[in-house]
C-alpha cells in the first residue's frame, strides 16, 4: 500500500465503543477481561476509496440496517438531490476565517450528527441539507428532511436544472451575506433555524405560492434585523429551550421547531417575530 493511500473503516463504531465501556469495568456486567478479549467486532475496510463513495456506503448500510439519525444518513446519500445541492451550495461560497478566504465547504462537517466546540466545522451537512430541502419545498420540506429527494418528486412544473439554478445562487448569497454569523456559530447554524430560514427563502422562488411570494430584497429585509446570537432573550421557546442554569439548548429537531422559526421570520409583528428581533411587546 502506497504512503498516503486513503483507508476508510465503515461500521462497527457503536460496538467498539460498547466494548471499551465494558472493558473499563467488566465485573459490573459479570464479565472478565479474558472473555472480552475473545470478542471480535466486524467492520468493513476500504482501501483507496473516494470520500463520496464512502458516504454512499454509509447511507446504504445504515438506512437499510441499524438505524442512525435519518437526517444524518440522508446527508450521506450522494444520489439524493437535496444532498447534491447542499454540496453545490457549500462549494459556491467563500467566507473569511482568521483573515483568510476559504470555501464554506471547509466549515461543513459531513460525518457527524452535530458539531462540537472543538470541531473546525461550524455546521453539519445534514443541517445544510435541511436548509436546501426547506427552500425547495417550503413547509412540506420539514417532513422531507429525513426522506430521499428524488428528481421526479420536485415541485410541480419544475425540472432539476431549474431548481438547481434557482436554489444554489439564492442560498449561496444568503450564506455569504451572513458569513460572520456562521463562522461565529450563532443560532443560524442550528438545524431548526436553518430549516425555518429555508421556508422563508422558498417564498422567493418562482414556483412558490403567488399569494405569499417574496422578492429577494423583501427576504433580505426580513432577515436583516434578526438577532442571531444564541441567547434565550431571542430564541427560547422558538428554536431552543433554556435550562434551569439558563443555558440554551438548540437540540430540538427540524420538524419540531422549523415551522415556529419560519413564522417568526415571516411575520415580524407577531410575538415570536418581535422576540427574535429584540423588540419588546
Amino acid at each position: 500500500m502506497a504512503p498516503g493511500t486513503m483507508v476508510i473503516a465503515i461500521d462497527g463504531e457503536t460496538q467498539t465503543t460498547a466494548w471499551h465501556d465494558l472493558y473499563d469495568d467488566p465485573e459490573t456486567y459479570g464479565l472478565t477481561h479474558t472473555e472480552l478479549a475473545q470478542v471480535r467486532v466486524p467492520f468493513e475496510l476500504y482501501v483507496d476509496l473516494a470520500a463520496a463513495d464512502a458516504r454512499q456506503i454509509f447511507y446504504d448500510r445504515n438506512v437499510q440496517g441499524v438505524a442512525v439519525a435519518k437526517n444524518l444518513a440522508m446527508s450521506m446519500d450522494q444520489r439524493d438531490f437535496g444532498t447534491r445541492l447542499a454540496h453545490l451550495v457549500a462549494d459556491s461560497v467563500k467566507v473569511e476565517v482568521d483573515g483568510k478566504r476559504v470555501p464554506f465547504s471547509r466549515l461543513v462537517n459531513a460525518s457527524k450528527r452535530q458539531v462540537s466546540r472543538g470541531d473546525r466545522e461550524v455546521i453539519t451537512l445534514s443541517a445544510l441539507r435541511a436548509l436546501v430541502v426547506a427552500t425547495i419545498y417550503g413547509r412540506s420540506g420539514l417532513s422531507r428532511s429525513a426522506e430521499t429527494v428524488h428528481e421526479d418528486e420536485l415541485p410541480a412544473g419544475t425540472r432539476p436544472e431549474q431548481v438547481e439554478a434557482a436554489v444554489v445562487p439564492l442560498l449561496a448569497q444568503l450564506i455569504s451575506e451572513r458569513a460572520a454569523h456562521f463562522v461565529n456559530r450563532s443560532a443560524l447554524t442550528a438545524p431548526a433555524v436553518l430549516a425555518g430560514v429555508g421556508i422563508a427563502a422558498h417564498q422567493a422562488l418562482p414556483w412558490s405560492d403567488p399569494a405569499s411570494s417574496l422578492e429577494a430584497d423583501e427576504l433580505d429585509r426580513l432577515l436583516a434585523d434578526i438577532h442571531w446570537e444564541r441567547e434565550a432573550a431571542y430564541w427560547d421557546g422558538i428554536a431552543a429551550k433554556a435550562g434551569v442554569s439558563g443555558r440554551l439548548n438548540f437540540s430540538g429537531g427540524v420538524k419540531d421547531s422549523g415551522g415556529r422559526v419560519a413564522d417568526a421570520i415571516l411575520y415580524p409583528a407577531t410575538e415570536a417575530g418581535r422576540k427574535i428581533r429584540g423588540r419588546r411587546s
